[in-house]
């Protein structure tokens, strides 16, 4: 328990940074201190009735049940105080539950940015909702948010259950497949928060994870400029040889703004370069993780649709090299 208390930060309910997130640790504070003290009481009288029985029978190995008329009154007056006490703390347990629940799930949320998030095994898809503008931002496994803005994530799933838990940050929401879920979320600190998958969709459940990096507005809006962008032209034939291995053998299942590879099964790479991580947080984007990565994805998440890409060893250097200038 000592060690387990050491955690935290990153991926912790009792580290809020958000607004959700704060009243849901508020709440978990006033069930511990509740039933921290229930149990005291409880245990005190049982050890109290325990000496008491023990002193006034101490030879007796089964005494029978005191008959004194008095006794049985102030038994029964205890036990009847005890079930109003019980009442009316899981009524006010309740009252603040329900509280709390709607200060999290408002009826007509605030919203300064929505983001479409979209469940998939196992990664995340997020698509930015820009009013004013064609440039769609989408991004994978990684989502930025100003500080101090109100975000709705509108959460569907691609294909079976899901369910979106940043604990920093709220509670979690499922992802439903022909159902449509909101979410919104508030940072109130820049800070990188850790997400997961909170509900079981296979092999690979363990790895679905994602990064929110919620930063300063400026930050923010220098972010999701660079986001618009198309991806950049090659400006070396290396590049460019690893530009047209990459067409040959990702483009029928990825996207590159910018170039002639559209297609949307897997994740969004045009800036892949810029996330920290790969493979919805499975790994740290690096050049030697990203080259496993395309050599044979199965190795590190048995079970995922990209399949093994068996390319001469010139060819996998050049789509890497490719890969590091998308961000």
């Amino acid at each position: 328990m000592l060690a387990l208390a050491g955690c935290g930060g990153i991926q912790s309910a009792t580290n809020p940074g958000g607004r959700g997130a704060d009243a849901i640790y508020g709440l978990w504070s006033v069930f511990l201190v509740v039933c921290a003290v229930v149990w005291l009481l409880v245990m005190a009288a049982l050890v109290w009735a325990m000496l008491r029985r023990r002193a006034r029978h101490p030879m007796a190995l089964a005494p029978e049940l005191d008959s004194d008329p008095n006794t049985k009154r102030r038994l029964r007056r205890t036990v009847e105080l005890a079930t109003v006490a019980t009442l009316v703390i899981l009524l006010g347990l309740t009252g603040a539950t329900y509280g709390v629940v709607s200060k999290i799930f408002p009826v007509h949320p605030r919203t300064d940015l929505t983001i479409e998030l979209t469940g998939h095994r196992w990664w995340w898809e997020a698509r930015y909702e820009l009013p004013g503008t064609s440039a769609s931002v989408v991004t994978a496994n990684e989502i930025h948010l100003p500080v101090g803005a109100d975000v709705t994530f509108v959460l569907r799933s691609d294909d079976v259950i899901h369910s979106l838990w940043v604990p920093n940050l709220d509670g979690k929401t499922d992802l439903i497949p022909g159902q449509t879920n909101t979410l919104t979320v508030r940072a109130d600190r820049p800070a990188t928060y850790r997400g997961q998958c909170a509900e079981f969709c296979g092999l690979q459940h363990a790895y679905m994870g994602l990064f929110v990096v919620a930063e300063s507005p400026p930050k923010f809006d220098q972010w999701l400029e660079t986001q618009r962008r198309p991806a950049p032209p090659p400006d070396n034939p290396d590049v460019r040889h690893g530009l047209d291995v990459f067409m040959a053998n990702c483009a029928s299942c990825h996207r590159v703004r910018g170039t002639g590879a559209t297609a949307t099964v897997g994740p969004d790479l045009t800036h892949v370069a810029s996330r920290a991580t790969i493979a919805a947080g499975r790994l740290p984007n690096t050049p030697g993780n990203l080259g496993g990565w395309v050599a044979d994805a199965q190795q590190q998440k048995p079970g995922v649709l990209m399949p093994p890409m068996r390319l001469p060893p010139a060819d996998l250097q050049s789509v890497l090299h490719y890969l590091g200038t998308l961000r």
